[in-house]
Formats: structure tokens, C-alpha cells, sequence
């Protein structure tokens, strides 16, 4: 069994160590550069936004809740931080989901020596329409839950920022390790049973991206690096699993 089987967080770590080893690299490099130049915007307006917005929610407090500054300031902060690295993320995996879907294409590969049916840049190519759609897909699931979750992560001190930080890692769970499932053709809901079923993990993997994903410099390699990760966990945890689901 992998090293990296007993928790999904370290998937994060073998994703860094995939996205650049030889044979993977030079298809990180499109969702890479894509990354780069709208988490450059994302990174300018976080800065500048989040300390005023935070000002304000604390104003919002009753004056024998001031004492929960201590304790709101880092939470909220993370909430804000993650409003805005989701929202870029989405975006830009949006532009790059066709080059993700080759990206974990070629690290299954690598992985398992088993070559793709109708895989590469042409398959890519003609199968552009249907990853769109599937990138779709994730947003018409994620939006009403990111209203409720955002509701809660407003009005509700500590519990609401704890449920937004766990539904941001959930939600980057579902995007990358969508990748591997949608290659197979795996349903979107039969993908979201699958790692409900794995939920430790899964939230492990997704909130350690959801963190880095909020930290200049590291975010502009996360959605390859992510990627890469999820596509490790599901070769060693899900792929024969799914393929008995779908039997």
C-alpha cells in the first residue's frame, strides 16, 4: 500500500512530487500559466479588501461579544481569503479544465502503466464540450451551497466560519478529483457518493488545498499540483471501487 494511503491531506504532498517529475511537467504548464495571471488579480484584491471587510463584520458584534475578536480575526480572515481563492479558482478551472482533464490523464498513466482509450490531445480536443459541461456541472452544485454556507460564515460567529472552511475543502475536493472520475466517465453523482463514502479523506485532501490555495506564491501552482494529488488518491483508493459501483 502507498505511504501516502492513511491520509488524504498528504495527497497534497505526492501532487507537488508528481506535477513536476519527468513525463507530467510539460502538461502543467497551460492550467499553470492560467493560474498565475488570474491569481495574480485574485491576490491584489484579497489584500486589499479583506482587512475592511473584516472591520466591518467585527463592528457588527454586540459589545459583550468584543472579546471574540481574538478568536474571529483568523477565521474570518481564512473565510475571506477563500471567497476570493474560489471564486478565481472556478474561473480558472473553468479555461483549464480540458488541460486538467489531460493532466490526470497522464498521471494515471504514469501511475498504473495503463494507457488511456482514446486519450491525448485529440481526445482532449474532442471531448472539450462535455468537460465545459461537466465544469458546469460543479458550479450549478456548488452555488446554492456556497449562499447557505456564506449566510451561515456572516451571521453565525466560529460555527459559521468552521462550516464555510470545511464546505471550501469539500468543494476542493470535488473539483480536482473530479478530473480522474470524469476521464472514466464516472457520473457527477455517483463521483460525490464516492468520496462522501471516503469523506475523511476527502476533506483532509480538499482543506489542505483550500489553505494553500489562499497563500500568494503557493496558490500559483495549486490547481496542477491539486490535480496531480487527487489523481493519486483516487488510482489508490477509489478507480477499482468505482469501476464494481458502475458495473
Amino acid at each position: 500500500m502507498p505511504i501516502y494511503s492513511e491520509f488524504g491531506g498528504s495527497y497534497v504532498a505526492r501532487g507537488f512530487e508528481l506535477a513536476f517529475q519527468k513525463g507530467v511537467r510539460r502538461y502543467v504548464w497551460v492550467p499553470l500559466i492560467i493560474n498565475i495571471v488570474l491569481f495574480s488579480v485574485a491576490i491584489y484584491y484579497t489584500f486589499h479588501y479583506a482587512t475592511l471587510w473584516v472591520a466591518d463584520l467585527m463592528a457588527w458584534l454586540p459589545g459583550y461579544l468584543q472579546w471574540l475578536e481574538v478568536l474571529l480575526w483568523p477565521l474570518v480572515i481564512i473565510g475571506v481569503v477563500l471567497v476570493f481563492a474560489l471564486t478565481f479558482t472556478s474561473v480558472a478551472n473553468i479555461i483549464a479544465s480540458p488541460f486538467n482533464s489531460l493532466l490526470a490523464e497522464k498521471v494515471e498513466y504514469k501511475l498504473t502503466g495503463i494507457a488511456p482509450v482514446d486519450g491525448g490531445v485529440s481526445g482532449m480536443v474532442r471531448d472539450i464540450p462535455r468537460i465545459i459541461g461537466r465544469e458546469l456541472q460543479k458550479i450549478i452544485y456548488f452555488l446554492p451551497r456556497i449562499i447557505g454556507f456564506g449566510l451561515l460564515l456572516l451571521f453565525v460567529p466560529i460555527v459559521g466560519q468552521l462550516l464555510w472552511f470545511l464546505f471550501g475543502g469539500w468543494m476542493m475536493t470535488i473539483q480536482y478529483a473530479d478530473y480522474p472520475f470524469d476521464n472514466h466517465k464516472v457520473p457527477f453523482r455517483t463521483m460525490r457518493a464516492e468520496l462522501w463514502q471516503r469523506s475523511g479523506k476527502s476533506l483532509s485532501f480538499g482543506c489542505i488545498v483550500a489553505v494553500l490555495a489562499s497563500i500568494p506564491i503557493v496558490n500559483l501552482v495549486m490547481i496542477p499540483v491539486a490535480v496531480c494529488g487527487a489523481t493519486a488518491m483516487w488510482v489508490d483508493h477509489i478507480r477499482f471501487a468505482t469501476n464494481d459501483t458502475m458495473k
